[in-house]
């Protein structure tokens, strides 16, 4: 089988596939594994989403990089920090107070708590209109460089093959079944496929006539210098901001990791659409503005650097995943919208699951909820 992709999905399917005895190759057009998105990603781990596939399959990563370093000897700075949801709205309280309903309902460790246990969280925190907000003790971060690499290592070691610098250009199909993949260097045969390229997913697509609806994002990120550390849930405020100034934007998240950065994400309004990474010189100051308001014991801090990255986004804010009626053999693993690395590991999972025809209630009802041909018409509340 191909998996094209050596990313933040193709490297823990092809952990899994491996795993499982499958013959694997997996090919990116880059030169080394996690050079495309994988590496501007900011860490979060979170099982904390109001779609249930997305919870049970972050619930097996959480599982898989929690005991990553105990199986297999690798560090990849797993911390379990937890994520909190600020409510600073009635409207806002309301909605979160809801889906932390639904999320015990699949099991989730999570609860909703008053404002003086978010400054217990926050030390510091303005909490000026804070209502209260959620708090999920079993959410992390991990290092998405580390994490891949070690995945990438663990996989060639169960037999995995990586081909790099090598542009997958065609997908071999007859009868409607896939029977090759071909690159700029050769021609590989396989009866299998399954399409982990990110923020090329929809090109892969349209080499066999799949119309993916995935348009990438840009999103911006950066990362401070260590200090002390001070707090260690994944902060997350889902006000949206008028600035007149330097422009508008949606949410903005952001943790501090074991070496004590603080490494943030915004979330522009209007959207970005594109594959254009060059970072803005309005980023900075939006989402400055916003950190230091929320906590002003950071505006002291020195900014290292800043980047962006892409978001491949599907129409409701959620994975496509699974077979096509159309092509046998053809697998989706696209539209991640900027959550591979925390879905990877569970993805890939069950990705290998479907192709050893292994599947569980579990994982059938989750490639139902993803498929490709679903209705995307309800947006994610928590995306």
């Amino acid at each position: 089988m191909v998996i094209i992709g050596a990313g933040s999905v193709g490297v823990p399917t092809a952990l899994a596939t491996a795993e499982n005895g499958l013959k694997t190759l997996v090919l990116d057009s880059l030169p080394s594994v996690a050079q495309g998105d994988n590496k501007h990603a900011i860490g979060g781990i979170r099982a904390t989403h109001s779609l249930k596939s997305k919870i049970w399959l972050c619930q097996r990563s959480i599982e898989v990089f929690s005991t990553w370093r105990d199986l297999h000897g690798d560090d990849i700075w797993w911390e379990q920090g937890g994520y909190s949801f600020l409510a600073f709205t009635e409207e806002h309280e309301k909605m979160l107070k809801e889906t932390v309903r639904q999320q015990k309902e699949y099991g989730l460790n999570i609860k909703y708590v008053d404002k003086e246990k978010i400054k217990e969280l926050i030390p510091g925190i303005n909490s000026e209109n804070l209502l209260g907000g959620t708090f999920s003790p079993e959410d992390g971060n991990a290092s998405p460089l580390l994490s891949l690499h070690s995945f990438y290592r663990k996989s060639k070691e169960l037999g995995a093959e990586y081909n790099f610098n090598e542009e997958v250009i065609d997908i071999i199909t007859k009868d409607k079944a896939v029977l090759g993949v071909k690159t700029s260097k050769a021609e590989y045969k396989t009866q299998f496929v399954i399409n982990a390229a990110g923020g090329r997913a929809k090109d892969i697509g349209d080499m066999i006539g799949i119309d993916l609806p995935v348009i990438p994002e840009s999103h911006e990120a950066g990362i401070t210098e260590p200090v002390k550390k001070f707090f260690s849930t994944m902060v997350i405020d889902i006000n949206p901001a008028t600035d007149t100034k330097f422009g508008n934007s949606k949410n903005y998240y952001f943790y501090q990791n074991k070496e004590g950065k603080v490494i943030f994400c915004l979330t522009p309004d209007p959207n970005i659409p594109g594959i254009d990474r060059r970072e803005t010189s309005l980023y900075l100051p939006q989402i400055s503005k916003r950190m230091v308001n929320l906590l002003p014991r950071l505006k002291n801090i020195k900014i290292r650097r800043t980047w962006r990255g892409l978001y491949p986004m599907s129409p409701d804010g959620n994975p496509i995943i699974g077979k096509v009626n159309d092509i046998e053999g053809y697998i989706n693993a696209v539209g991640l919208c900027g959550q591979g690395f925390m879905l990877g590991p569970g993805l890939g999972e069950l990705l290998s699951r479907l192709l050893i025809d292994k599947l569980n209630q579990k994982d059938k009802e989750i490639l139902t909820e993803l498929a490709y041909g679903r209705d995307f018409f309800e947006v994610e509340d928590l995306k």
